[in-house]
């Protein structure tokens, strides 16, 4: 007796290509940074001071204290030993100021730390802005046109970058503070702040445009602009819907290390006397009174908040800059 054995049909199994995803750039950016410990506790950082300027009049608010309100009465300031030195009760954080007060006015240390910061990330914010702006456009500009445009624009970039821009800004700064007065940007104390917006963004551009002019000489030669051109586009049309998007890494990279650049050049200048001037809060302002009344000797911690603030704010931004740069660079490998 045979026996008969069947075998089951066999099914073949067909292996489906997997389809590459990709990611753009800022994609990419993004997951590097995330990779980063280093980038995302800078990032935390650059966040949490954001917010502490955002929210000003709300901390101030909980704390029950105003950035302007004087105390100078007997029970907040020695008026005998040392005439205007906190007693030491208010001298240092307490329940009633998160901070101290401030020696000579009395003023409330935390409150004026929070409008302060307000005051030093909006300079240093709308005059990078400015600055990204003129350095973007002009340098597509340049690299764009080409001929005469890029002559002109390029020998513009190097008188500017020839300038002292310290001494520049020394001198400009108070000429423009007195003719902003008579202007409707004079108006309270906004002159100093749109003084160095002005003067700060103006003279901060050059060396963007020089970047944004080498990317722009290469990539006007790509197939897509010429495809733009057959297409009819104006060139300015082309400048800003093809050219600028493909600089916006190095642009972006440009902004991040430019922000702490102004935050520390307004700090410098409201301590030498020509940016913010008090009663307006601003850190460089505080390191001011701090110095001009010799406080730093007998109160060496109204010294210390203003000082520590303006190095881990400028820390913060430094190092995320440094690492949305790198994780920008197309030669990094890619994850």
């Amino acid at each position: 007796m045979t026996e008969t054995t069947t075998t089951a049909p066999r099914t073949e199994v067909i292996d489906t290509p997997k389809v590459a995803t990709g990611r753009s750039l800022l994609a990419t950016a993004w997951l590097r940074i995330k990779r980063s410990k280093i980038a995302m506790g800078s990032l935390a950082v650059v966040i949490l001071i954001v917010l502490f300027a955002l929210l000003a009049p709300v901390l101030t608010a909980i704390e029950g204290q105003n950035p302007d309100t004087t105390n100078t009465g007997p029970d907040v300031l020695d008026n005998f030993m040392t005439p205007g030195l906190p007693l030491p009760e208010y001298m240092y954080p307490s329940a009633q100021h998160w901070l101290g007060v401030e020696p000579g006015l009395g003023r409330d240390i935390f409150a004026r730390l929070a409008y302060g910061a307000q005051v030093s990330l909006l300079i240093a914010l709308l005059s990078t802005l400015v600055s990204v702006v003129l350095g973007t456009v002009l340098g597509a500009a340049a690299g764009y046109f080409g001929g005469k445009v890029d002559t002109v624009i390029s020998r513009l970039i190097d008188l500017f970058l020839a300038f002292p821009h310290l001494l520049l800004v020394l001198s400009l700064t108070p000429i423009l503070q007195s003719r902003l007065r008579d202007t409707p940007l004079g108006q309270g104390s906004f002159v100093p702040i749109a003084s160095l917006v002005i003067i700060l963004g103006f003279f901060g551009w050059a060396y963007l445009a020089r970047v944004v002019r080498g990317q722009v000489l290469s990539i006007r030669e790509q197939e897509f602009i010429e495809a733009a051109r057959s297409y009819g586009a104006s060139r300015w049309s082309i400048i800003f819907t093809q050219v600028i998007p493909n600089v916006s890494g190095v642009v972006l990279v440009y902004a991040t290390m430019m922000i702490p650049t102004n935050i520390s050049a307004e700090a410098a200048l409201s301590f030498l006397g020509v940016g913010v001037k008090d009663p307006t809060p601003s850190w460089g302002q505080m390191l001011n009174a701090a110095q001009a009344g010799n406080w730093y000797l007998s109160d060496p911690w109204f010294l210390i908040v203003p000082g520590t603030a303006l190095v881990i704010t400028v820390l913060a931004f430094n190092l995320l800059g440094d690492a949305v740069r790198d994780a920008l660079d197309p030669k990094a490998s890619r994850g």
